[in-house]
């Protein structure tokens, strides 16, 4: 849910990153997360080198030859830095000069499936 930072009711929030002034929070800060942890390159955080994920290696492999990698790679990542998820499932959409993924997940491994459009993972 898209909020005003001066309404902010939730646990967890963060800033909208496309939008001044605004959070997001529940689902819509945990689809937040996720996009940013698959499309933030290892390495890139200064005092978070581990942060993120090597998605970028596998852009220009042959599609057959990526999705393994992509898959594992997405995954571990997710696992490592958003805990209040369990993955279900990630598609890699197109393969090519960039990269869009679908994650399928469940909070905390219960209820019903959420997914999470990932698009635009470039190297």
């Amino acid at each position: 849910m898209v909020q005003d930072i001066r309404n902010i009711t939730a646990a967890d929030w963060q800033p909208r990153l496309d939008a001044h002034g605004e959070v997001v929070a529940g689902i819509d800060d945990i689809n937040q997360c996720i996009r940013t942890i698959l499309m933030t390159p290892k390495g890139s955080v200064p005092h978070r080198p581990e942060f993120g994920s090597d998605l970028w290696r596998y852009i220009d492999l042959p599609t057959s030859e990526a999705a393994p990698h992509v898959i594992r790679e997405g995954i571990d990542a997710l696992r490592q830095w958003e805990p209040r998820i369990e993955v279900v499932r990630m598609v890699p959409i197109e393969l090519s000069a960039h990269l869009h993924i679908t994650v399928e997940w469940r909070l905390d491994g219960r209820g019903e499936m959420i997914a999470t459009e990932v698009r635009d993972v470039a190297a």
